[in-house]
């Protein structure tokens, strides 16, 4: 058997998003701020002759065509002119980065899902090439195949890398329960009917090392997902009591992060261990070191 390629996917969070209208295509029109953290799953790709196999470590993850490296393969395996159904390879996806939490995790894998494919089956597409096929995959994945610090406009599809942010510590807490995107999405619809504001906390500016100065980090659909699922807004709060100097949902949850400086990240994630909250410490990457983790 030939020697797997394993490659490492970064989480992402959002610094920030902002939510506009609905567009014709059923969407909403978005302005975030993507940045990748140091949390990854792994993607190892084998190859193999006989038909294409993944195998998933985690519990309660499809280990079908349900699965975003499923898609994957049968997209690259399309864009390279190959007919029929992918094959001659066995994928591993070890994951470690937590479902429905607005962490990207489905994204990440399946644009490192493409890279491994790429070395596996001896494809050496460009990069530019594995962007047009993650593209098709969901809006965010092409940022994953990019990382560090990323504006994304449209749909979110719109990728545009801005100069890194400022090296933080990360302290992400996930409680027990998801939330689907569509379900924030409509509730924030709901709310802006309703009259509710978007916003119903102060935000404070953060000095994140951009030459604009201090932005505020703000999400949209942070208020009427805490509405909703109140343990959000508790989440936020107890980032914000141990020294966070920005804390706030990341994409539509129901994960929550605290940025904080690095040397004092450690105390803070000892300090919000909760029975009922996954906690987890790292931070910030810059592009050259997502990229690197997702060998490109």
């Amino acid at each position: 058997m030939s020697r797997a390629i394993t490659v490492r996917a970064p989480a992402k969070i959002n610094l920030a998003l902002r939510v506009g209208g609905l567009r014709p295509d059923g969407f909403h029109d978005v302005h975030t701020v993507l940045q990748s953290i140091s949390l990854v799953d792994a993607v190892a790709a084998t190859p193999r002759p006989g038909a294409f196999a993944l195998a998933v470590r985690a519990p309660g993850v499809p280990a079908d065509r349900s699965n975003l490296v499923w898609r994957a393969a049968e997209a690259l395996w399309r864009a390279a002119g190959r007919s029929g159904e992918p094959r001659d390879v066995h994928v591993r996806l070890d994951k470690a980065i937590p479902v429905r939490s607005g962490l990207g995790g489905g994204s990440a894998d399946a644009a490192a899902a493409l890279v491994a494919l790429d070395g596996a089956w001896g494809l050496r597409r460009s990069r530019h090439d594995l962007r047009a096929v993650a593209a098709t995959l969901g809006s965010d994945v092409p940022f994953f195949l990019q990382g560090g610090t990323a504006v994304g406009v449209g749909r979110g599809d719109e990728i545009y890398p801005v100069d890194d942010v400022a090296r933080f510590g990360v302290v992400v807490l996930k409680p027990s329960f998801g939330v689907s995107t569509a379900a924030a999405y409509g509730w924030l619809d709901a709310d802006r009917k309703a009259g509710l504001p978007d916003v119903d906390r102060p935000v404070p500016e953060v000095d994140v090392g951009w030459p604009c100065g201090p932005i505020r980090l703000v999400n949209d659909l942070e208020a009427p997902v805490s509405r909703r699922h109140p343990m959000i807004a508790q989440m936020v709060e107890a980032c914000r009591r141990e020294g966070a100097l920005a804390a706030g949902l990341t994409g539509s949850g129901s994960a929550v992060f605290g940025l904080y400086r690095e040397a004092t990240a450690p105390k803070a994630a000892a300090r919000l261990r909760r029975p009922d909250w996954l906690v987890w410490l790292g931070r910030t990457l810059s592009r050259r070191e997502a990229a690197r983790k997702m060998g490109l």
